[in-house]
């Protein structure tokens, strides 16, 4: 199996991710961008309905040669089990010991849009991820679950070294399945040290936890000399994914006080209101030096690596400038 842990000298191994809205044909300029500036990983994006994750993943693959290229995430029940083995194990033949997959359970409702929403997301998720990496270790497999059904089906030529498979999930029990089914773990929107801890403690307190099990965090990231100017270029992002209140953002100490103010005040006042430090645990925000403690925090809470988003409007000059200031200083 193919098992990237931390970067180099212990540092969390550093990421860039591909925004879902950028054009594909975006793609290869943008990763061969981040392997010249010396990032560890490349990461593509999965979200219903913009571009189509395995063909980006193919493409940011060939060209590059160092790069690990990550696919996060596929729905779990967009495609088949045996679908899904199929992509993931053609993308890591194209270049092997470099692909990275991620499966989730998808948002519910793009699924429930596409008639492929699952009575239960736990168990559905727990089939496929169980069947995609039997296959992937070239086990033949016949099964009759209530999400997957195989009949002696096996890869004709299963992938060396087999890839990671990584869960993108959120919550306590999600978490506790991804450590018991899958190689890793990716966690994203506004991920802080705490909301890590808390879920390296989810993933390791399961019966059957997988060895060497990889935590990676998807980070949004904005950084100027002038912190005030990074902070208030996401702030209007940060309200929007408030709102929602994902399990990440509830993990914050300050988080109940926060949603306090946004009941009074609507959530775009609330989080104008945050400190500088506050920003400084929910992501690569703020001042170089506010960035690189945010990484190191973040990995000395269990993540073994950090993918971050470029502005969308400069990808290339914002990747540029992120490894310049806080990369090359991690």
């Amino acid at each position: 199996m193919s098992a990237e842990g931390a970067g180099p000298a212990g540092r969390p191994r550093l990421g860039l991710c591909f925004h879902r809205e950028a054009p594909a044909a975006d793609v290869v300029e943008q990763a061969r961008q981040a392997e010249r500036l010396g990032y560890d990983e490349f990461w593509v994006i999965e979200d219903c309905f913009f571009t189509a994750g395995v063909p980006l993943a193919a493409a940011a693959l060939v060209a590059t040669e160092r790069l690990t290229v990550g696919l996060g995430i596929m729905p779990a029940t967009a495609r088949t089990a045996a679908m899904t083995a199929m992509e993931i194990a053609t993308l890591a033949d194209l270049a092997p010991g470099r692909f990275h997959a991620g499966i989730g359970h998808g948002v519910q409702t793009w699924m429930a849009q596409m008639g492929v929403r699952p009575d239960s997301p736990l168990g559905a998720l727990e089939e496929v991820l169980t069947a995609v990496r039997g296959l992937l270790a070239g086990d033949e497999l016949t099964t009759e679950g209530r999400y997957v059904t195989l009949d002696r089906v096996a890869l004709e030529a299963p992938p060396v070294p087999r890839p990671l498979v990584s869960a993108g999930v959120r919550g306590p029990k999600s978490l506790e399945l991804s450590g018991r089914c899958a190689d890793g773990t990716i966690l994203a929107d506004f991920v802080s040290p705490d909301y890590v801890r808390w879920a390296r403690s989810a993933i390791d307190g399961g019966a059957g936890r997988i060895e060497g099990h990889r935590v990676t965090v998807f980070a949004s990231m904005a950084v100027s000399p002038d912190g005030d100017e990074a902070r208030s270029a996401l702030a209007p992002f940060l309200a929007e994914v408030c709102a929602s209140a994902p399990a990440s953002l509830r993990r914050t100490s300050f988080f109940a006080d926060l949603e306090a103010r946004a009941e009074r005040d609507g959530w775009p006042a609330a989080v104008e209101g945050l400190s500088p430090e506050q920003w400084r645990s929910l992501g690569a925000i703020g001042t170089p030096d506010d960035a690189i403690d945010y990484c190191r925090q973040v990995g000395r809470a269990g993540a073994d690596a950090i993918a971050v988003f470029p502005d969308p409007t400069d990808p290339l000059g914002d990747a540029e400038r992120f490894q310049r200031l806080v990369g090359s200083r991690l």
